[in-house]
C-alpha cells in the first residue's frame, strides 16, 4: 500500500533536483523564440511555469561502504516535478518601494523502485520581497520546505553504524522535516556609506520517529538564528568593504534519555566579527565574501573542552563571465554547527567549483566539482568521551543540456562521489577506515518543458 502512494504522488506536479549532496548540472538554455499565433502567452507576473520529468539510476542509495554487513543497493528513481512562480510586482506599476513581490511554488515527487520506503513528495516554497524608498532599500528572502517522506529513519547494521558523516545526509533529506531558511536586510545609503542591519534563521523540524534500537540513525532538531548589522564604504560605485557583528544561537535537540544516556546537546551563543569584500571589482566578475572570529560559548552539557572557544567563520561566492559562451561560478564555506545524526558539534568545510560553457545555439555543457569536509575532531573531549571522525567528500558532475525548442529542453547528466576518511589510528573495533568510506554514482535522463 505505500507503493501505491507514492506511485500516485509520482504523477503530482514536482520542482527541485535529486536530494543529496550529489550535484546535477544541468542549465536552462531554452531558446527564445516569437511565440506562434494562439500559443499561450504568459502575463508579466507569471514569471515561470513548467513541467519536467527525469530517470535516475543510483548505485548506492544508503551510501554504504559494501565491506560491512550491509550490501550496497541500487535502485532507479522517477522524479516529476513542476514548477510556478508569480511576481506581482508589476501589477502596481512603478512603484520601486515594491521592486519585486516573488512568490514560487515547486512540489516534487520522487519514486525509488527498489527501496519503496525511501520515496518521497516535497513541497518548497520561495518567497522574495525587495524594494526601495529614497535612501532605504530592503530585501525578504525565505525558502520553506515540506518532505513528506517516511517517518522511520534508516537502520544501519552492525559495523556499518561506523559509517562516513556523508553516509546519512541523502536518506535524511528523504525523510519527513520542515526546512526553512530567511534572510532579512534594510539597508540606508550615506553617499559612498552606508549601514545595513540584517537578520537571518536556518530551522530544521525532523519529524521521523526517535529510537533506542541499536543501529537505528535518529535524526534531532536543530537550528541557527543570528542578527546584526553591516557598516559598509564603496571604494568605487559597484565595489564596498564591509565591517560587520553578528550574534546568533545555535540550537540542538536533547534526545530522550533511553536514547542518550548522557544527555548530552551542542547549543551555544556566538558572536561573530567579519571583514568583508562586495561587488564587481571587474565587469566581468561579481563577488561576495566574509571571514572573521567566531566566539563561542557553549551550554553546559556540549561534549567540548573549552566552553568559550574561539573558532573560524567564512563564506563566498564568486561570478566570472569569462567570455560569451563561458563562465565560471565558485562558492566556499566554513563554519561550526551542531551535528544532524549526533549530540556533536563540527566544522562543515564546503569548497564548490561550476563551469558552464555553451557549446552551439542550442547545446551546454556543465561541469561542477566539490570538496566537503566534516571534521567531529573539533568535539573531543577528556572528560566525556571523544569523538574520532575527519570524513572528506570529492565529487564531480558533468551535464549536457540541449534545447530541442523554445520550449523543451532534456538533459543527461552524472554525478561521480568518493568519501575518504582522514582520521589517523582508528580502531579495528569500529571497523576501521573501511567502513567510513563508500563510491556512490548517478545516471540522469531528463526533460523539461515551460509553458
Amino acid at each position: 500500500m505505500k507503493n501505491k502512494k507514492y506511485l500516485s504522488a509520482g504523477r503530482q506536479l514536482a520542482g527541485a533536483a535529486l536530494t543529496g549532496f550529489s550535484l546535477q548540472a544541468a542549465a536552462d538554455t531554452a531558446l527564445p523564440a516569437p511565440a506562434a499565433p494562439g500559443s499561450f502567452q504568459k502575463p508579466a507576473w507569471l514569471t515561470d511555469l513548467s513541467l519536467s520529468a527525469r530517470e535516475t539510476y543510483d548505485d548506492n542509495v544508503l551510501l554504504v561502504s559494501g565491506e560491512g554487513p550491509m550490501k550496497i543497493q541500487s535502485s532507479l528513481v522517477t522524479m516529476t516535478a513542476g514548477k510556478a512562480g508569480f511576481n506581482f510586482a508589476p501589477l502596481l506599476g512603478g512603484d520601486s518601494r515594491f521592486q519585486t513581490l516573488s512568490f514560487v511554488y515547486a512540489p516534487e515527487a520522487d519514486f525509488y523502485h527498489n527501496a519503496p520506503d525511501e520515496s518521497y513528495d516535497a513541497h518548497r516554497v520561495n518567497d522574495l520581497i525587495k524594494g526601495q524608498t529614497g535612501a532605504f532599500s530592503y530585501s525578504l528572502d525565505n525558502a520553506f520546505s515540506y518532505v513528506d517522506g517516511s517517518e522511520t529513519a534508516p537502520t544501519y547494521a552492525g559495523l556499518d553504524k561506523y559509517r562516513s558523516g556523508f553516509a546519512s545526509v541523502v536518506p535524511k533529506e528523504r525523510r519527513k522535516q520542515i526546512q526553512e531558511r530567511t534572510k532579512a536586510v534594510l539597508q540606508y545609503d550615506l553617499g559612498a556609506c552606508f549601514v545595513r542591519p540584517t537578520a537571518s534563521l536556518l530551522y530544521y523540524d525532523m519529524m521521523t520517529i526517535l529510537s533506542p534500537a541499536a543501529g537505528y540513525q535518529n535524526y534531532p532538531s536543530r537550528a541557527d538564528v543570528n542578527g546584526g548589522v553591516d557598516f559598509g564604504y564603496r571604494l568605487e560605485q559597484d565595489l564596498a568593504v564591509t565591517l560587520g557583528y553578528r550574534y546568533g544561537h545555535q540550537y540542538q535537540q536533547q534526545l530522550a534519555y533511553n536514547i542518550d544516556a548522557t544527555r548530552l546537546a551542542s547549543g551555544s551563543d556566538y558572536q561573530r566579527v567579519l571583514l568583508g569584500l562586495e561587488g564587481k571589482p571587474w565587469h566581468w566578475l561579481t563577488l561576495a565574501a566574509l571571514a572573521g572570529p567566531d566566539f563561542r560559548n557553549y551550554d553546559s552539557t556540549a561534549a567540548v573542552a573549552d566552553k568559550n572557544e574561539v573558532t573560524y567563520y567564512a563564506e563566498a561566492s564568486a561570478t566570472a563571465e569569462l567570455t560569451d559562451k563561458d563562465s565560471l561560478s565558485g562558492k566556499y564555506k566554513q563554519w561550526r554547527f551542531v551535528a544532524y545524526t549526533g549530540r556533536l558539534p563540527y566544522f562543515d568545510s564546503n569548497y564548490e567549483l561550476a563551469w558552464h560553457h555553451q557549446l552551439t545555439r542550442q547545446l551546454a555543457f556543465d561541469l561542477t566539482g566539490r570538496i566537503a569536509a566534516y571534521d567531529f575532531t573539533c568535539a573531543s573531549d577528556p572528560v566525556k568521551g571523544s569523538n574520532l571522525r575527519n570524513d572528506y567528500l570529492y565529487s564531480i558532475a558533468p551535464g549536457l543540456t540541449y534545447a530541442v525548442t523554445s520550449n523543451l529542453s532534456v538533459t543527461a547528466s552524472g554525478s561521480i562521489d568518493f568519501a575518504r576518511n582522514a582520521q589517523d589510528n582508528l580502531s579495528p573495533a569500529t571497523g576501521g577506515a573501511s567502513q567510513r568510506e563508500f563510491d556512490h554514482n548517478l545516471a540522469s535522463v531528463g526533460a523539461t518543458y515551460k509553458f
